[in-house]
C-alpha cells in the first residue's frame, strides 16, 4: 500500500500556505521553550481571537452558550481551550490532546556551587534524553523564580544576540580514551550535567574576606543586582536549561525545520491553530495542551490531574446544569486525538524500523493505533471502527495521512496521554508529526507533515 508525498498536492508556485505556517510555527517554538512560555503566549493568542477566561465567566454568573469560546489555564502549566458546539455537551466533545513539556534540563533546588575557582549549576534532566548530546553547545536558562512575599522573577538569559550563554563541558579527545571505552549511557554521567555559569573572583575589597568562594560570590552579586535575586530564592524557583537559540529552516529546499521542542509542540500548536480555524462546529470543539508528558504525565498539570474534568464540570454547570449522570455521557461520548509525535524513518538508523509500518517525512500526519512496547505493554490500542472513521474524515478532506508504529516490536517503544483519556471510556488514538532526532536538543520536522497535521486536525474537529 502507498501513501503519495504530501509535497506532490502543492507543486512549486502554490506552497505559500505550507511555507507561511511553517513560519508562524518557527516563531512559535523559538519564542516558547517551557510550559509557562507556551501558555502564556497562547492565551495571548486566543484572547485575541476572543476566547474568555472561565474564571471570569464564572464571576460574572452568566451562563454558557453555542458560540462561546473558553478557555482555562491551572498554575500555568497547563492550558484547556473550548469552542462551544451546536450539539449538547451530552453528545460528547472533539479533543486534540498534546504535551507541552519537553526533555531538558532542570536546576536543582541548591544549584550553584563553587569548584576550582568556577562557578557551576547543578541539574536534574527531565525525561528521556541521551545524556552526551546536552554538552558543548550553547545553552540558555528559562524559568521563573518566585520569592518569599510572591514576587515572580522571569528569566531568559541566552537568547537574544547580546545575552551570555552557557553550556555542560565535554573531555577533550587528547584525554577521553577511557571515556570513549564507556557504553553510550555512560559516556557522560547525570550528575555532570552541571552548567558552568562563571569564572571571575568578587572585587569588591570590603567584602573579600566574608567571601570564601569568590566566583559563586561574583554570581550572586550579578543575580542580586541584575534580577534581586539571592542564593536562598532559589528554593522556590523553576529554571529549565534548554538550547539556545532560533528554530531554523532546514535543508536547501528550506522544506524541514530544526529546533528545540518539537516533540510535542510540533502537535500542539497546529492543534490550537485547527481549533481557531474551525470555528462553531457541531460537536463541542477542544485543545488540550498538558504538562509532564515526559515523565508519566503526573501532578497538577500532568493529564493525570482531575483539572480536565473539573473544567468540563464547570462549563456543564453554566450551560444546562451539571449532571453526573450527562457528565458521563458526555466523557464517554468524547473522541480524542493524541496528538503526540512519531519517529520519521531515517535511513541511516534503518535497522530499527520496518519499513512498512513507520513514518516518514513528507507523507502527512501520522496514525499510531497503538504505541507502547514490546507486546504493546502500556499503550492505548484504539478500535478498527475508530480507525475507520478517522480514515474516511481524512479522505474526505484530502489530508495526507499515513500510520505507523514506533520502530521494530522488540526495538523499544513510547507512550503518550492516550491511555489516561481513555479510562473515560473516550475513543482515543494517537496522532500527530514525524520527528528525526526526536528527544536530542535539535529537532527535525517537515513543513508539509505540520500543515497536513493541521488540516486533518481541523477536518476532525468539524466532523469526528
Amino acid at each position: 500500500m502507498e501513501r503519495k508525498n504530501a509535497w506532490k498536492k502543492y507543486p512549486e508556485g502554490e506552497r505559500e500556505a505550507v511555507f507561511a505556517f511553517g513560519e508562524q510555527y518557527r516563531k512559535f517554538i523559538s519564542d516558547c521553550k517551557t510550559e509557562r512560555e507556551c501558555v502564556t503566549e497562547l492565551v495571548a493568542q486566543a484572547r485575541a481571537a476572543g476566547f474568555e477566561d472561565l474564571k471570569d465567566i464564572l464571576a460574572s454568573g452568566r451562563t454558557i452558550k453555542t458560540g462561546d469560546r473558553i478557555y482555562a489555564e491551572n498554575m500555568g502549566k497547563l492550558l484547556a481551550l473550548f469552542v462551544i458546539g451546536k450539539q449538547p455537551l451530552e453528545q460528547g466533545m472533539n479533543i486534540l490532546g498534546a504535551h507541552i513539556d519537553s526533555p531538558r534540563l532542570d536546576l536543582k533546588q541548591v544549584p550553584l556551587y563553587e569548584d576550582t575557582e568556577l562557578a557551576l549549576l547543578d541539574t536534574h534532566y527531565y525525561g528521556g534524553v541521551k545524556k552526551y548530546q546536552w554538552v558543548a553547545l550553547p545553552l540558555a536558562l528559562h524559568g521563573v523564580i518566585v520569592k518569599k512575599d510572591g514576587t515572580k522573577v522571569n528569566v531568559n538569559v541566552g537568547e537574544k544576540d547580546e545575552d551570555p550563554v552557557f553550556g555542560v563541558s565535554d573531555l577533550l579527545i587528547h584525554l577521553a580514551a577511557d571515556q570513549l571505552e564507556k557504553k553510550a549511557a555512560k559516556v557522560i554521567e547525570g550528575e555532570n550535567l552541571d552548567v558552568l555559569v562563571g569564572s571571575i573572583p568578587f572585587e569588591k575589597e570590603e567584602d573579600k574576606e566574608k567571601a570564601k568562594e569568590t566566583v559563586k560570590a561574583n554570581v550572586l552579586n550579578i543575580l542580586k543586582e541584575q534580577y534581586n535575586i539571592e542564593e536562598d530564592d532559589f528554593l522556590s524557583a523553576e529554571i529549565e536549561v534548554v538550547p539556545a537559540g532560533k528554530a531554523r529552516d532546514y535543508g536547501f529546499d528550506r522544506s524541514m525545520i530544526m529546533g528545540y521542542g518539537h516533540d510535542d509542540r510540533v502537535c500542539a500548536y497546529p492543534s490550537f491553530a485547527a481549533l481557531l480555524e474551525a470555528g462553531v462546529c457541531e460537536k463541542t470543539g477542544v485543545c488540550l495542551l498538558v504538562d509532564k508528558e515526559e515523565i508519566g504525565s503526573v501532578g497538577a498539570t500532568g493529564m493525570q490531574s482531575q483539572f480536565f474534568a473539573y473544567t468540563v464540570a464547570e462549563i456543564m454547570n453554566k450551560m444546562d446544569g451539571y449532571d453526573q449522570i450527562i457528565f458521563n455521557r458526555a466523557m464517554s461520548s468524547s473522541k480524542v486525538l493524541s496528538s503526540d509525535v512519531s519517529a520519521a524513518f531515517d535511513p541511516l538508523y534503518a535497522s530499527v524500523m520496518e519499513k512498512k509500518n513507520c513514518a516518514y517525512f513528507g507523507n502527512g500526519l501520522v496514525f499510531n493505533k497503538y504505541t507502547g512496547s514490546r507486546g504493546k505493554g502500556g499503550s492505548n490500542d484504539a478500535n478498527p471502527e475508530y480507525m475507520a472513521k478517522l480514515r474516511k474524515i481524512m479522505d474526505d478532506n484530502d489530508v495526507s495521512f499515513q500510520t505507523s508504529e514506533l520502530g521494530k516490536v522488540d526495538q523499544g517503544g513510547g507512550g503518550t496521554i492516550a491511555y489516561i483519556l481513555a479510562n473515560y471510556n473516550m475513543s482515543v488514538i494517537d496522532s500527530g508529526v514525524a520527528v528525526l532526532n526526536m528527544h536530542a536538543p535539535w529537532e527535525i520536522i517537515s513543513k508539509v507533515d505540520l500543515y497536513e497535521a493541521k488540516r486533518g486536525y481541523t477536518a476532525f474537529l468539524k466532523e469526528a
